[in-house]
């Protein structure tokens, strides 16, 4: 039997960075919502938290899953669920997009930690910002396509 242990940690906004997730109370029925269901699916999310406009999971994949796929099934049985039992006012939708990186082993400790602190996290640096310093710090330009 192979043995894999692949950390991901993947960032996912709602659809134009739209606040749905506007309480405490609905973060954490979502965030233990989409928990649950990974683990029904065979995805090991390590954790998962957010912010009114965003999602973070700690991720290992296994040997025969693909980040785009794991990403696919979060992020669509989330939405649908979400949508079904009426949580937000409008339709709720995840953005197409995603940011994904790989942690290391050593790293473990301080993801889990900045994952869990996103509540006090965002009270001091807005979505943006944050998208910003993590493309600098894993070295990922971020631009646009120009037109030709």
């Amino acid at each position: 039997m192979s043995w894999v242990r692949v950390y991901i940690h993947m960032v996912f906004s709602t659809k134009n960075r739209a606040p749905f997730l506007n309480s405490s109370d609905l973060r954490k029925q979502v965030f233990q919502h989409i928990k649950e269901n990974a683990a029904e699916k065979g995805i090991w999310l390590d954790c998962v938290n957010g912010y009114q406009d965003h999602a973070h999971c700690l991720i290992s994949i296994g040997r025969e899953q693909s980040i785009s796929k794991v990403a696919q099934l979060i992020k669509g049985e989330s939405s649908y669920w979400i949508n079904k039992n009426n949580l937000t006012k409008q339709k709720f939708y995840w953005q197409d997009d995603y940011w994904a990186v790989g942690v290391s082993e050593g790293a473990l400790k301080s993801v889990r930690k900045y994952i869990h602190n996103q509540e006090v996290h965002h009270s001091k640096k807005s979505f943006n910002t944050e998208i910003k310093i993590f493309m600098e710090e894993h070295g990922w330009d971020f631009t646009q396509k120009k037109e030709i």
